[in-house]
């Protein structure tokens, strides 16, 4: 049995009245879903409270479900589309000392060279997709970082895989500008 086919099982379980399909279902998918909701949101709390709620309304709106469609598409528009609406309400850029890159980079100082160089590769590309647009964020995250396929990231979209392959490419173009725009130099280095 395929992942798909596993996420109808358990919705149908759901339906049925299952808690603990219901609990396996959010295993299987809670990483996925905070990882796509931090990336667009940068903050860890949101981001969790995003996950959360999108649970909540998979929940709620499973009798609208169709079946024949993929959970998994469904479920990360949801997301998604939470996560862009968490975005609208709170602009404002708050930076705490957890995640603070500078005090990242020092807590890393015993770490061997290649390990700081990674850490700095890591932040460098976390402070660009700061400064990109959410829907740049989420396809890098979707495409590269998720490794979905164009036909998934269109689904999630709803836009053709062609115009996502178009998308993702002036997406990864932005983030390079934003990556010389801070680093200049030495984005060579990093990269």
């Amino acid at each position: 049995m395929n992942n798909e086919q596993r996420d109808i099982k358990l919705l149908k379980r759901i339906q049925a009245g299952d808690r603990l399909a219901y609990k396996e279902l959010i295993n299987r998918h809670k990483d996925y879903a905070f990882t796509v909701a931090f990336r667009i949101l940068n903050n860890r709390e949101d981001a969790e409270e995003v996950a959360q709620d999108a649970f909540l309304q998979v929940f709620k709106n499973l009798n609208g479900f169709n079946f024949e469609a993929k959970f998994t598409t469904w479920f990360y528009r949801i997301v998604f589309n939470a996560a862009l609406m968490q975005k609208r309400k709170s602009r404002i850029f708050t930076e705490d000392i957890q995640s603070s890159t500078q005090a990242s980079l020092v807590s890393n100082l015993s770490d061997s060279s290649e390990d700081l160089r990674k850490t700095e590769r890591q932040h460098a590309i976390k402070r660009a997709m700061q400064n990109l647009q959410a829907d740049d964020v989420l396809l890098i995250t979707l495409f590269y970082l998720q490794e979905q396929s164009l036909e998934e990231i269109a689904e999630i979209t709803k836009i053709s895989a062609e115009t996502a392959k178009v998308k993702i490419h002036r997406a990864r173009k932005r983030l390079a500008e934003e990556m010389k725009k801070h680093w200049k130099e030495e984005v060579k280095s990093l990269i």
